[in-house]
């Protein structure tokens, strides 16, 4: 598994997972207020990022099982 880093901000309740190190990307919303950000050389997934995720915390796992991500615990948001 690679690096990763969640950011989470509560006021705009934004969700973001970054995965390995940054680099040059484009983002690409994959559904309604959810995009996925790729490396522009390697088309490497970079970061998930989700708008409004408190209504739908269970998203996260779902997305990251459409493209194929992992991440080493579970995230349950109350």
């Amino acid at each position: 598994m690679k690096n990763y880093e969640i950011h989470y901000d509560e006021e705009a309740d934004f969700l973001e997972v970054f995965f390995g190190e940054p680099t040059q990307s484009t983002a690409e919303e994959i559904e309604a207020d959810v995009f996925v950000r790729r490396d522009e050389q390697t088309n490497e997934v970079k970061s998930v990022m989700i708008f409004g995720f408190k209504k739908r915390a269970g998203i996260l796992k779902e997305i990251l099982e459409k493209i194929n991500m992992r991440l080493p615990l579970n995230v349950n948001i109350d």
